[in-house]
């Protein structure tokens, strides 16, 4: 074996003396990894019929590494999960692919939906990794993976309702409060078009909407004592809602819709993404 390893040292980690083979063999003590390399690759091309080195090199570094370090060692090192990913490929499980199913927090909780909101990453990947593992040195396995799961079930630093991952973002929560709005009323005038007393009748129902609370009932009396902007949501149509003003377009929104909420995450057609609760639910398709 010394003699074959010998014959391939271009292609092998290192050459191996007669003595070292036997070393290896006996298990007399622990070799290095480029030994074991070295004998697999060349015991490989002498099976009958011949083995790929490849993967059999690639089978026996686990053993190995499980022999140096004990259980811990039969997983890649974080170079080499990096590199490779989960392997598998054989249709095979792993050791990275069971641990990979342990450690992922899917498998014990419900992600909460913010997390799932598409989003600039604020630091990179090493980053995070290199700050996971100062926490771990410092604090211990146990509290970072907690506190990674209390983050992912929704009770993370910063979180507030509606700001996605608990972030205050100005500019996304304006655009998104526009995009809300404007689906709003394209949904009005849809029905509107369809349903010409739609206005006269969900203003008879905030008349007796016990719902509403006291200060959007004074909010609603002091716009309706505004009898300028009360004679342009009178009048309303499909076709002169462009020419009537902004403060009446929300007037006929209050009256028309009782809440109208985010349901799916943003991409999506904003049928899909926004829900309407109308203040007269709107009548079955016939």
């Amino acid at each position: 074996m010394s003699v074959l390893i010998g014959k391939r040292e271009d292609e092998l980690p290192t050459p191996v003396s007669h003595e070292g083979v036997r070393t290896a063999l006996k298990g007399l003590r622990m070799p290095r990894w480029e030994t074991v390399h070295s004998i697999v690759a060349v015991l490989a091309e002498q099976c009958s019929p011949p083995r790929d080195p490849q993967s059999e090199v690639a089978r026996f570094l686990p053993l190995w590494r499980a022999v140096r370090d004990g259980e811990p060692g039969a997983l890649k090192s974080a170079q080499e999960f990096a590199q490779a990913g989960w392997g598998g490929e054989d249709g095979q499980w792993t050791p990275e692919q069971v641990a990979g199913i342990m450690i992922n927090p899917f498998s014990a909780i419900e992600i909460h939906p913010s997390l799932a909101i598409p989003h600039t990453p604020l630091i990179s990947e090493d980053d995070w990794v290199r700050a996971g593992v100062r926490l771990i040195e410092e604090y211990g396995a146990e509290f970072a993976l907690r506190a990674l799961l209390r983050t992912l079930k929704g009770d993370y630093v910063g979180a507030e309702s509606g700001a996605p991952f608990g972030y205050e973002d100005p500019g996304f929560e304006t655009a998104e409060a526009f995009e809300v709005f404007r689906y709003g009323c394209g949904e009005i005038l849809r029905r509107l078009r369809s349903e010409p007393n739609l206005l006269q009748d969900s203003i008879r129902a905030t008349r007796v909407d016990e719902t509403m609370s006291r200060e959007e009932r004074v909010d609603m009396l002091r716009r309706e004592s505004d009898m300028t902007l009360m004679r342009e949501v009178m009048t309303v149509t499909p076709d002169s809602w462009g020419e009537v003003s902004e403060e009446a377009h929300h007037m006929v929104f209050g009256y028309l819709i009782t809440e109208i909420r985010t349901i799916g995450r943003p991409g999506l057609p904003s049928a899909e993404r926004f829900g309407i609760t109308w203040r007269i639910a709107e009548p079955p398709v016939s």
